[in-house]
């Protein structure tokens, strides 16, 4: 075989990205892409000798015990997607919008904030508010623009508030305290949520055509509008049994996602919707997930101990550091090199191929890592609704009114891209937002 190691580390490293490139644009899996570079230059810089030691670096992923709660927020998400939680939920909160301007857009944002409380899963996030909210804000007159961009950007909140799947992964691949991710992300979470809410008000006060009060009074009496209040009941004790047995050092991670499970089992049991189709179906889907999240891990931790092995987590800080002298300019670089990368990639590939070379670099320039994790959501939030790949975009499209093209889905998503890009800044430059807690 070819001695790739005569190429020496810059060009190998060249190498190795237009070998990726090259393979992703064939339509080939990003783990299978990964997986095959990364047992190329094992062979072709090391030889056959090196082929254990990235296998034990995978087994060393794998086996890590908080790695137990993805399946768990997985199947929780799976099992809230097949019952009528979310459905009464969103019935409850309409007491809360009232008669106010841009109300139902206001209470679309609190049931994802719930529901991303809940499961941390950010495609049944979207695809659910698709089906509850946005035919509703578009019966009211809303416009639909301003209605695509609340379905998008607060379900793509999983990503940011606790239990977020992108936190867990991110705290695996940089070895962080996943429970201190959580913590320092609430605040940021809520805070663009915060955002996008206070948006769509002032839009309604602006331009009251985008955003009308609704029309229809509700005749009912009080006593039976209350009941649905019921709605709030359940979802809001899995949120505090989850939430608060990490925030109270209660439970791990890994044990309040069981706890979640069984609470939302519980759930559709007290409610009459548990049936054994239900569970078989969801753990089905969790089982698909949860496959593609390992495979995306095996071989990006491969590609990634590679390429520690030829010396190039090195190279690459080297050339990171190189850029300026002053930490805030290579930290900057490396939000443009995540911002870029969420354009193309899945955010799970983005987070196993960029966190370990840059979480060190991060600790290097005198940064808190877990601050970095914060970014690196945020970042993550960026890439769900950006253009040409954005994931928000395609699941709302697979749920939406057929003459809702994709491209009307962009455009809606650009004010709200600027809002994220607004807390990813203000994150930056006031790292206490996320360390509030230190």
């Amino acid at each position: 075989m070819f001695d790739l190691a005569a190429l020496g580390i810059g060009g190998g490293s060249l190498m190795m990205f237009g070998m990726l490139l090259v393979l992703l644009l064939t339509g080939m899996p990003l783990a299978f892409v990964t997986i095959l570079v990364a047992l190329i230059f094992a062979l072709g810089w090391f030889g056959p000798m090196a082929v254990p030691i990235v296998t034990t670096r995978i087994y060393s992923f794998i086996m890590q015990y908080v790695f137990v709660s993805v399946p768990m927020f997985v199947l929780m998400a799976s099992i809230l997607d097949r019952s009528g939680i979310a459905r009464d939920l969103f019935d409850a909160m309409r007491l809360v919008a009232g008669r106010v301007r841009g109300g139902v857009g206001v209470q679309t944002l609190l049931v994802a904030v719930v529901l991303a409380a809940m499961s941390g899963i950010i495609g049944g996030e979207i695809v659910l508010l698709g089906l509850l909210a946005l035919p509703q804000m578009l019966r009211l007159g809303y416009d639909r623009k301003l209605a695509i961009g609340i379905v998008c950007a607060g379900g793509a909140l999983g990503t940011m508030i606790p239990p977020s799947i992108v936190l867990i992964i991110f705290g695996l691949s940089a070895n962080v305290s996943i429970g201190e991710l959580f913590t320092a992300s609430f605040v940021p979470g809520v805070m663009l949520a915060a955002f996008y809410a206070g948006y769509v008000l002032l839009i309604g006060y602006l331009q009251p055509h985008k955003a009308p009060v609704p029309t229809e009074v509700d005749t009912r009496p009080l006593a039976e509008r209350l009941k649905l209040l019921r709605g709030l009941i359940l979802p809001l004790l899995v949120v505090v049994f989850v939430l608060g047995s990490i925030y109270g050092g209660i439970a791990s991670v890994t044990e309040a996602s069981a706890i979640g499970v069984v609470g939302v089992i519980l759930s559709t049991i007290l409610r009459g919707e548990f049936t054994l189709r239900m569970m078989s179906d969801a753990a089905l889907q969790t089982l698909r997930t949860c496959g593609m999240i390992v495979w995306i891990g095996v071989g990006a931790t491969a590609l990634i101990g590679v390429y520690n092995l030829m010396g190039g987590i090195d190279f690459i800080e080297q050339l990171l550091l190189g850029v300026s002298d002053t930490p805030i300019v290579v930290l900057l670089v490396m939000m443009a090199i995540l911002v870029v990368l969420g354009m193309f990639l899945d955010w799970v590939g983005i987070a196993l191929l960029t966190v370990p070379i840059f979480a060190p670099i991060v600790v290097e320039l005198g940064y808190d890592p877990i601050w970095f994790g914060v970014l690196f959501s945020l970042n993550m939030q960026i890439s769900f609704l950006s253009p040409p790949f954005g994931p928000a975009a395609f699941y709302l499209k697979s749920v939406a009114p057929p003459d809702i093209s994709l491209g009307t889905i962009f455009m809606s998503l650009l004010p709200f891209i600027g809002l994220q890009v607004l807390a990813l800044g203000l994150v930056i430059a006031f790292p206490q937002i996320a360390l509030w807690y230190q």
